[in-house]
C-alpha cells in the first residue's frame, strides 16, 4: 500500500491577520486534497494523487517566500530558515511515532516490531521513501499483507528532503543573479526549468522500467516541485478573463477529486501521468479569487475548510497509524462505513488536538526563535524523544535474543529432535525459536561475496549475485543456484561444508529458479540461467544442487522444474552431478503469523494436501539423466504434518520459505543423505 504526502502550511499567522499574499483558496485545496487521502485510503483502498497536489503546493509557498527575499536583496539565512523549518515540523512527528510505538506494543504481533522499529528511525530522520524503495525491490523483503502504521512517512521524507534541496538551489540562483547581472526571475526559470526537465525525464524512464522503486524515488519527485516553483513564474503572465477563470477553478477541482478513480496512481506514477492532479491544482491556483458567487473559490474558502487546513498536517499524520492498528487489532484488510467513519473521526480529534497543544504552541514559541542555538535545542529534544524509547526497545529484544542463542543446543534441538536416540534436555516452558522479532536474521547465507576466488564469476551479472564460503585450502566445490528456495538450504549445506572442508558458492537471484533456459522466464531470469549454467560448465565444480521441484500452496502437484532436465544433460557432459532438492510444502497464508494468532495446532497442514506421491516423483526423477533427487519432506513434516514447530523450532519464516534455524537444525540428516546421492 502506498501513501501520500502532506505538506505543512505556510501561513502561519492567524485569518484575521493574513501574511502578505496568503491565498485562502489554496488553504482551502490542501484541506479538499488531505480529505481525498484520508477517504481514499479508508474506504476505497486506493491513492487519490493528492501526493501531488501537495508537492506542489509546498513548493508554490516556498517559492515565493524565497523569490520575495531575492528580489527585496535580503539574506536567505538558510540556517535560520532549516531551524525554523525542522523545530516546527518535528514536534508533531515525535507525538505521532511515540504513539505508534506504543500502540504497537499493545496491539501488533511481536513479528512486525522489528520493521516498525526500524521505520521509526527512517520516519525520524526523513529517509523513509529510501528504505522503502529499497524493500519494494528487495525480493526477501518482509511480506506483509497490512502495510505498516509508519508507512506513509515515505512522503513527509520526500518532502523534507526538499525543504533542505530547495533552499540549496535558490542560493545558487542567489549566486546566478549577482554573478550574471540577470534578473531574479529569469535565474529562477533557468535554474529550477533545468530541475524540471532532467527530473521530469528520469521520472518517466524509472516509471517505465522499474516503476515500484520510482514511486518512493526523490529524483522523480522533483519536478513535481519545480513545477509549483515555475507556476510561481507564470502566474504574473497568465490573465484570464473572469468567465476563464470560473471555468478553470471547477475544471481543476473536478479532475483533482475524478483522477484517483480515473488513473492507476500507485501504478502509474510519478512519471508524466502524474501531470493530471499537477495541471488540476494549478488551474485551481491559476483561477484564485473570482469574485463570482459561481467560483470554486467560494468552495474552497469556506471557513470550515480554511481550519481543515490549519490542522492538515497533522491529520495527515495521524490517519493512517489509527487505519492501520484498526486493522491489525481487529484482524481485517478494510473497513466497513461505520468503522471507517469512527477511524476519520478519531483522527480529526487525535490532530485538533495535536495542531492546538504540539503544533501552535511550537510555532509561537518565541523563545526558540530568538536564537538559532536554541532551535537547535528544540530539534534535538525532540530526536531525543523519539529516539529513546526506539534504542531500549531494540536494546531489550537484542538482549532477549542473545540470552535464547545461549540455550539453543539445549532448548531448541530443531530436526535434530526427531533423530534415533535423542533425549529431550530441554527446560520445561522453554520459549521457541526464532523469535519472531529477530526474523530479519533467518535468511540463510554465506560468509561474503565471491571476490576472493580466482575462479570467481568474471561478467557482473553473476558478480553482483555470488557468495561464497571462506575456504582457502578446501576438499571439494560445491556449487548452488537458484532463488531463495535454493538459498534457505545453505543453512543445511554450510554446517555440513565446514565439517568437511568443502568451498560453497552460491549464485542466486530471487524468484528465479534454475534450469536451461525457458521462455516462460522473465528476460533478467532468463540471462541469469544462461549465464550461471555456462559458468559451472565453465567451472566444473565437484557437484551442483538447485532446487528440483516447483510446489504450489493450493494444489497438491510439484513436478520437476521446467528446464532441469536439459541443465542436467549439459552437465553431465562435464561429469558434474546435479542435486535437486525438492521443494518444501508451501501454505496460503504466512505460518508464522498464523501460529502467533491462533497457535500451532490452528497452523498445520496434511503432506497430502502439499505435495505429489513421494514415490510416483522418485520414478520421475530416476528417468532423468544427472539428476538425482534430494527428498527432505520428512524431515520438515514430521509424520506427514506440515507444522509451523519442530522441536521448539519455527519451521517457517512466512508462507513458503524455511527459517535458517530450521534448516541448520536439518544438516545431520542432510549432510548424510547428500554424499549419499554423490557417493563421495
Amino acid at each position: 500500500m502506498h501513501q501520500e504526502v502532506l505538506v505543512t502550511r505556510k501561513h502561519e499567522q492567524p485569518r484575521a491577520r493574513p501574511k502578505p499574499g496568503f491565498r485562502p483558496e489554496v488553504q482551502g485545496l490542501r484541506a479538499l486534497a488531505v480529505l481525498m487521502v484520508v477517504t481514499y485510503h479508508i474506504w476505497f483502498g486506493r491513492v487519490s494523487g493528492g501526493v501531488d497536489i501537495f508537492l506542489l503546493i509546498s513548493a508554490f509557498l516556498l517559492t515565493l517566500s524565497f523569490v520575495r527575499k531575492l528580489e527585496a536583496g535580503r539574506a536567505l539565512d538558510l540556517g535560520r530558515y532549516w531551524l525554523h523549518m525542522f523545530k516546527r515540523l518535528l514536534p508533531a512527528v515525535v507525538v505521532v511515532l511515540l504513539s505508534v510505538l506504543a500502540a504497537t506494543a499493545l496491539f501488533v504481533p511481536r513479528s512486525r516490531w522489528s520493521e516498525i522499529l526500524s521505520q521509526t528511525w527512517s520516519s525520524l530522520f526523513y529517509f523513509q521513501n529510501w528504505a522503502l524503495a529499497a524493500n519494494s525491490v528487495d525480493y526477501y523483503a518482509t511480506d506483509q499483507s497490512i502495510a505498516s502504521p509508519l508507512q506513509h512517512f515515505w512522503s513527509l521524507s520526500v518532502q523534507g528532503q526538499v525543504f533542505i534541496l530547495w533552499p540549496l538551489l535558490f542560493a545558487l540562483v542567489a549566486v546566478i543573479v549577482k554573478a550574471a547581472k540577470v534578473p531574479v526571475r529569469r535565474a529562477v526559470l533557468l535554474v529550477f526549468g533545468a530541475v524540471f526537465v532532467a527530473s521530469l525525464t528520469f521520472s518517466i524512464y524509472e516509471t517505465y522500467t522499474n516503476q515500484v522503486h520510482a514511486y518512493f524515488d526523490t529524483r522523480t519527485r522533483l519536478w513535481e516541485f519545480a513545477f509549483g516553483t515555475l507556476l510561481v513564474l507564470a502566474l504574473p503572465y497568465l490573465k484570464l478573463p473572469g468567465a476563464v477563470r470560473v471555468a478553470a477553478g471547477w475544471i481543476g477541482l473536478a479532475a483533482m477529486l475524478s483522477g484517483g478513480f480515473i488513473l492507476d496512481v500507485q501504478g502509474q506514477f510519478p512519471g508524466y501521468v502524474a501531470l493530471w492532479p499537477l495541471v488540476a491544482a494549478a488551474l485551481i491556483i491559476l483561477a484564485g479569487q473570482t469574485q463570482s458567487p459561481f467560483g470554486a473559490d467560494r468552495l474552497l474558502t469556506w471557513k470550515p475548510l480554511i481550519r481543515l487546513g490549519d490542522m492538515s498536517y497533522a491529520l495527515y499524520l495521524w490517519h493512517w497509524p489509527v487505519l492501520i492498528i484498526y486493522l491489525i487489532w481487529r484482524g481485517r484488510e478494510e473497513v466497513g462505513p461505520i468503522g471507517g467513519t469512527a477511524i476519520i473521526a478519531l483522527s480529526l480529534t487525535l490532530a485538533y488536538l495535536t495542531t492546538r497543544f504540539v503544533e501552535r504552541p511550537m510555532r509561537a514559541m518565541q523563545w526558540a526563535e530568538k536564537k538559532k542555538r536554541r532551535a537547535a535545542v528544540v530539534i534535538a529534544v525532540c530526536i531525543v524523544l523519539a529516539a529513546a524509547p526506539a534504542v531500549a526497545w531494540q536494546g531489550g529484544l537484542k538482549l532477549e535474543a542473545a540470552q535464547l542463542a545461549a540455550g539453543a543446543d539445549r532448548n531448541n534441538p530443531g530436526a535434530a529432535a526427531l533423530l534415533p536416540g535423542f533425549v529431550d534436555r530441554s527446560d520445561p516452558g522453554a520459549p521457541i525459536i526464532p523469535l519472531t522479532t529477530s526474523l530479519g536474521e533467518e535468511w540463510a547465507s554465506l560468509d561474503g561475496d565471491c571476490s576472493a576466488y580466482d575462479d570467481a564469476p568474471v561478467s557482473q551479472e553473476l558478480a553482483d549475485r555470488c557468495m561464497g564460503t571462506e575456504s582457502d585450502d578446501y576438499g571439494k566445490t560445491l556449487l548452488v543456484i537458484g532463488d531463495s528456495h535454493a538459498q534457505q538450504w545453505l543453512g543445511s549445506i554450510r554446517p555440513m561444508a565446514e565439517e568437511r572442508n568443502y568451498r560453497v558458492m552460491a549464485l542466486l537471484l530471487g524468484g528465479c529458479r534454475f534450469g536451461a533456459p525457458q521462455d516462460g522466464h522473465w528476460e533478467e531470469c532468463r540471462e541469469f540461467n544462461e549465464a550461471a549454467l555456462e559458468y559451472a560448465l565453465e567451472l566444473q565444480p565437484d557437484a551442483v544442487l538447485a532446487v528440483g521441484t516447483a510446489a504450489r500452496a493450493d494444489e497438491a502437484n510439484d513436478q520437476v522444474i521446467a528446464g532441469l532436465p536439459e541443465a542436467a544433460h549439459l552437465l553431465a557432459e562435464k561429469e558434474v552431478p546435479l542435486i535437486g532438492v525438492r521443494d518444501n510444502p508451501r501454505f496460503e497464508f504466512n505460518v508464522l503469523e498464523c501460529t502467533e494468532t491462533h497457535g500451532a495446532d490452528q497452523c498445520s497442514a496434511p503432506l497430502e494436501d502439499k505435495l505429489s506421491d513421494s514415490a510416483s516423483l522418485a520414478v520421475d526423477f530416476d528417468d532423468i539423466e544427472n539428476l538425482a533427487l534430494l527428498d527432505m519432506t520428512d524431515i520438515i513434516c514430521p509424520n506427514n504434518v506440515c507444522s509451523p514447530v519442530v522441536g521448539n523450532v519455527r519451521v517457517y519464516l512466512d508462507d513458503n520459505h524455511l527459517t535458517a534455524s530450521y534448516a541448520e537444525s536439518m544438516s545431520i540428516e542432510f549432510d548424510r543423505r547428500f554424499h549419499a546421492l554423490v557417493g563421495w
